[in-house]
């Protein structure tokens, strides 16, 4: 299924996402979360590239996007960035979703890693949307975007200007970065939406549970911490239980919010945790099947 049509039906989409486990883990070590985060009925189960989009992490998000979708039965969105692929490589990737039966990727640049050498082929997401669509192979492209502006864009008119013409390069569905305040993102909805961006904008929910990590993730993406979340992270981020109980309720108040505006979808960044993946479907489940 395309997961654009998802977004047809009256609920308000709700979708996990996962990432390759590091190689020393082996992949073994994911399916027992998958198998749990199926359980909570997801729309869909996006899988990341891997750190720095090289190595191992092709072939492994292909094996979970198959298992995700041929063993239960759960659609799912394969990441494929493109800074370090050949137009070569990327059909034999091609090939190896088509052959799994997995037909949506979401089409991303990637993080540069000076460990690796960039490649020519591609500079922009928006280059690697528009080569997959002049295959016509079938594939349905989504594509990621930035409430608070891609950190190498100059400001929020060029990022959104970007992502117009990722949009109009084929992408079909948006995926949000993660945010803390849904102000940013009503802001850049707003924005896109003025700027004809028409397809469907999921929100990206990434729930506190551990201060270091969510920390060091800020300091990657950009995102602003609010004055009710630093707050938070203050009085409870040196207790993990606390800070973990007081981070699914944030993410739940968020999601809450944005179900109340009407939002398209709500992406989870689940950190391969399915007690909090489970612990902030039960606490909106029956808000987001009440329709858009």
């Amino acid at each position: 299924m395309n997961i654009a049509d998802l977004f047809k039906k009256e609920h308000t989409v709700f979708s996990f996402e996962v990432f390759p486990p590091k190689k020393e883990s082996g992949i073994e070590t994911i399916y027992s979360t998958l198998n749990e985060l199926k359980n909570l009925n997801p729309d869909f189960i996006s899988v990341t590239y891997g750190a720095g989009g090289k190595g191992v992490a092709n072939a492994t998000t292909i094996d979970l996007c198959s298992y995700i979708k041929n063993e239960l039965g759960t659609e799912t969105i394969a990441h494929l960035s493109c800074l370090y692929n050949t137009k070569e490589s990327i059909d034999r990737i091609l090939d190896e979703l088509d052959e799994k039966g997995v037909k949506n990727i979401l089409a991303l640049r990637g993080d540069v890693n000076p460990d690796f050498a960039i490649e020519k082929d591609f500079k922009y997401a928006s280059d690697l949307t528009e080569y997959i669509m002049s295959k016509n192979r079938g594939f349905n492209i989504s594509g990621a975007c930035y409430p608070e502006v891609h950190q190498e864009a100059a400001n929020m008119i060029e990022d959104i200007q970007n992502l117009k013409k990722k949009v109009d390069s084929g992408a079909d569905h948006l995926i949000s970065q993660l945010f803390f305040d849904n102000q940013v993102f009503f802001d850049f909805q707003e924005k896109a939406r003025i700027a004809g961006i028409n397809v469907p904008i999921e929100a990206g929910i990434m729930p506190v549970t551990n201060k270091k990590q969510i920390e060091r993730m800020v300091s990657m993406c950009g995102a602003s911490i609010p004055a009710k979340l630093s707050k938070v992270l203050q009085r409870f981020g040196d207790n993990h239980e606390a800070m973990r109980d007081a981070g699914i309720s944030y993410a739940i108040d968020q999601i809450i919010e944005l179900a109340a505006h009407g939002v398209d979808g709500v992406h989870i960044y689940t950190m391969n945790d399915p007690y909090v993946a489970r612990r902030i479907s039960e606490g909106v489940k029956n808000i987001l099947k009440s329709g858009k």
